[in-house]
């Protein structure tokens, strides 16, 4: 036996013991639990981790994932796993805890697999909880969350399905106490039903008329916490360099409609901007570069900042309707009545805009570092997308507003460093890597701060020199990077 080739999971029953013992005697085979063994030489949590659903279904046959386990079917973070099944007694692994209950068997919506086992359907799960109470069950505030992401993810119409479905389930097993929590709860997701029926801040503004999305919110708030430990790192915008600064407006919201498909070459956006002269076969074009210029060189208008969730809504719809007059079929100062996304990132839904905008920005409130201030409200607003369009220009200038009205250094991305800028943004959504935004920002307001906008000739001549003008694909196929002046 010395030279068999072992699976990567052994059970007691696919050997005889004597050759098991040997084995694992040899060190040819590691005992994971009492019958599990496995002869890989890597961390044993890994084995188990790839393996739970073997282990799962051997030592389990038929068993329910529900309780905690039915919102999302896997082990959590700790590796628990709740199961309804005859066994009596836990079983632990490295890595891996499955706790059985005793409980009625597969109920009308459950999900069989091919392995015997069973998946809880939404409606039971809800149910279960609903009824159970201690650590192997959501706590009541898990629940409510669950229900609230239902709600956003799904719509009304899922969520009343999920509640009828729970009913008749509650009938059949004798839990008409538990289905009048759930009922309470759902009826206050779907504002049917008062707001104090419920303990959550998520349900309780829904219920309120203010709903939000909540892991947008969860996003905020650790990117507040990320950016209220940065050192601050002040760039003021001196008075005596007011002159380099003086065509500085031009090249940013040149720059800003760029980053959004808006290609003009400098000559044709200064014709525009100075000279009135709109292209007839693009004016809609023309219009978002000077609406843009109309906002970002009014320094009364930059000076103003939201101090309240309330001024930010007000802003931004003011604001917008300046950027987009020129599309009235983009619905300009109004926020979306249709989902948006861009590639895989869906943004928030219609319905959630005004109450994460709000609670977002409460979530940020505590911030005083202008930098930190600036970038937070470039991405609330960036990560809302409020907007049908326009959405990435008015979150730069909700961005340089705040910067401006602290006397900093404005910030200003230019073509090549886009991709950058963009990857940043999809990093922070999809990963909560804050720190390539930061970094990202960083860069690009000390570059604005060392350019010299005086006059054209003297800003072109240093873009050019620092690639700031390039291509950014063919930048970044030939590795050519902004550089500081």
């Amino acid at each position: 036996m010395r030279g068999r080739r072992w699976p990567d999971l052994v059970f007691a029953g696919d050997a005889p013991r004597e050759t098991l013992s040997r084995a694992a005697t040899a060190g040819r085979l590691r005992r994971l639990a009492r019958g599990i063994y496995t002869p890989a030489h890597e961390a044993p949590e890994q084995v188990v981790r790839r393996n739970w659903w073997r282990i799962l279904a051997h030592e389990f046959p038929g068993a329910i994932i529900g309780d905690r386990s039915a919102r999302a079917p896997h082990p959590d973070e700790g590796g628990r796993l709740t199961v309804i099944h005859s066994r009596r007694r836990p079983i632990e692994l490295p890595g891996l805890t499955i706790i059985p209950r005793r409980g009625p068997g597969p109920l009308t919506g459950d999900q069989a697999t091919p392995d015997g086992l069973w998946i809880s359907s939404q409606a039971r799960g809800l149910l279960d909880n609903a009824a159970g109470a201690g650590a192997r069950y959501l706590s009541g505030e898990e629940l409510e969350h669950w229900v609230s992401d239902l709600l956003t993810r799904h719509g009304e119409f899922r969520l009343n399905a999920l509640r009828d479905q729970a009913r008749d389930l509650a009938q059949q097993t004798g839990r008409l106490a538990a289905f009048e929590r759930l009922d309470r709860i759902v009826a206050a997701a779907l504002v049917t039903g008062p707001a104090d029926a419920v303990a959550s801040d998520a349900l309780r503004a829904r219920a309120a008329g203010m709903p939000y999305d909540r892991d947008r919110l969860d996003r905020f708030t650790a990117l507040a916490a990320f950016l209220g430990d940065l050192a601050p790192e002040p760039l003021p915008a001196l008075a005596a360099d007011e002159p380099r600064r003086r065509l500085l407006p031009f090249y940013e919201a040149y720059f800003s409609n760029y980053i959004e498909g808006t290609e003009f070459t400098l000559d044709e956006a200064a014709a525009i901007v100075f000279e009135h002269e709109v292209p007839s076969s693009r004016p809609q074009d023309a219009h978002d570069v000077v609406g843009t210029y109309q906002l970002v060189s009014d320094e009364a208008e930059m000076g103003r900042t939201p101090a309240t969730g309330d001024e930010l809504i007000d802003l931004l719809l003011a604001r917008h309707a300046i950027v987009m007059a020129g599309r009235p079929d983009m619905a300009p100062g109004q926020f979306k009545d249709r989902a948006n996304r861009a590639g895989s990132t869906i943004f928030v839904a219609p319905e959630l805009v005004r109450g994460t905008l709000r609670a977002g920005f409460d979530g940020g409130a505590s911030l005083v570092d202008p930098f930190a201030r600036a970038a937070f409200l470039m991405f609330l607003v960036s990560e809302v997308h409020p907007f049908t369009d326009g959405n990435g220009r008015i979150a730069r200038v909700m961005m340089n507003a705040e910067l401006v009205r602290a006397g900093e250094v404005r910030i200003i991305v230019p073509t090549v460093y886009r991709l950058n800028y963009l990857a940043a943004l999809r990093g922070a959504t999809h990963n909560g890597r804050f720190e390539a935004l930061a970094a990202v920002l960083r860069f690009a307001q000390k570059y604005t701060a060392r350019v010299d906008f005086s006059s054209r000739a003297v800003a072109e001549l240093a873009l050019a020199r620092t690639n700031a003008l390039r291509d950014p694909n063919e930048a970044e196929d030939y590795g050519i990077r902004l550089t500081l002046p």
